[in-house]
């Protein structure tokens, strides 16, 4: 699902498909590429982004990363202390230093299926970055020499997706939602 209401000229599956009824001027913070999933947080005031992702206090944000092939502890601890990525312009970019350790399948709460053949090696991971530059995640596997198979965001700070369905909403009341985001407002 693509992270907007309106715009897109092939018909994907977006926002404004969820049935929901969304208060007018709702817009996507912290957005997913199409490619991947998870949490997505949505509200009406204009100010969470600034104070969540542009402001000198880092957020996290955890994500169940699915890899194509073995990833050995040594590209573990290389994603850890910082791997240089490629940005937009041909500017190369040393990542912060992340959360990553290797897990199990994940629970089925998130409706995993394995995308590649039963004997095909993969791995799973769970990284929990403080920044986001623009596919840097994948950017981030690719510097490990391996490739991301599946991208799930779990939670940003204390909101999490938990067992939230598919194309369902959770509502937070205001208060609740900034202690949740550890923002003031």
């Amino acid at each position: 699902m693509l992270s907007q209401f309106t715009g897109d000229k092939f018909d994907n599956n977006m926002l404004g498909k969820i049935d929901f009824d969304f208060p007018e001027g709702t817009h996507a913070i912290g957005r997913l590429d199409n490619l991947s999933e998870g949490l997505l947080i949505l509200t009406t005031n204009k100010k969470v982004t600034k104070l969540l992702f542009n402001s000198k206090i880092l957020h996290k944000r955890t994500y169940l990363v699915q890899v194509d092939a073995t990833i050995t502890d040594e590209n573990i601890e290389n994603l850890r202390s910082g791997v240089e990525i490629l940005l937009r312009g041909n500017k190369l970019w040393t990542t912060s230093p992340c959360e990553v350790e290797r897990i199990e399948k994940p629970d089925d709460c998130y409706n995993i299926v394995n995308t590649l053949h039963p004997r095909h090696p993969h791995a799973w991971l769970k990284m929990t970055l403080t920044e986001g530059k623009y596919r840097q995640i994948r950017k981030m596997i690719i510097a490990v020499n391996n490739k991301c198979k599946r991208l799930i965001r779990t939670s940003i700070e204390d909101i999490e997706l938990g067992d939230l369905p598919v194309g369902k909403v959770r509502e937070y009341e205001e208060e609740e939602f900034f202690k949740l985001l550890k923002i003031d407002y």
